[in-house]
């Protein structure tokens, strides 16, 4: 599922308006989570979102981290296009999370057995980090907290 490209811009410092036609098509086809490619002067971005409905309205949180990659201000209009996201998470797993809980069948079902915005967050978590080797290291401190019985997020990612 693909949707037309339209223009919008900033709504507020966090977020864009998207057209209730464009959201319902998504909203009605059960396709809350949706991948956004937007384009502005030669530069694009994607990344997986939530379509938000608020006040009759919907909108899409676009990051100052995406905005200053492309280099759009309050009152820039730019090209916007939602596509049905297809991941399991509803945002990418990085290999290093997947292959540490790939090596722990007791860590993996316990993260399974987690609603999906609770997985989202650790894995938003773990994308945080840009070395590599410092995602595994947070991925094992998760799996070490879960076959502890630890199952608060914010302790999930403490090392004890």
């Amino acid at each position: 599922m693909k949707s037309p490209i339209f223009e919008t811009s900033l709504q507020s410092t966090h977020s864009i308006l998207v057209p209730s036609k464009i959201a319902e098509s998504f909203v009605s086809q059960n396709h809350k989570r949706v991948v956004v490619q937007i384009q502005y002067q030669n530069k694009s971005v994607q990344f997986h979102a939530a379509l938000q409905k608020r006040k009759e309205l919907f909108s899409i949180m676009f990051s100052k981290k995406y905005q200053k990659q492309l280099g759009v201000f309050p009152s820039d209009y730019f090209q916007v296009q939602l596509l049905e996201d297809t991941s399991k998470y509803g945002v990418e797993m990085p290999e290093e999370l997947e292959a540490v809980l790939q090596s722990d069948p007791e860590a993996s079902e316990i993260f399974e057995s987690f609603t999906a915005g609770k997985k989202r967050s650790l894995i938003y978590y773990v994308l945080g980090f840009k070395n590599s080797q410092t995602r595994i290291d947070k991925a094992l401190i998760i799996t070490e907290n879960l076959r502890l019985g630890i199952r608060n997020p914010r302790e999930l990612i403490k090392k004890l």
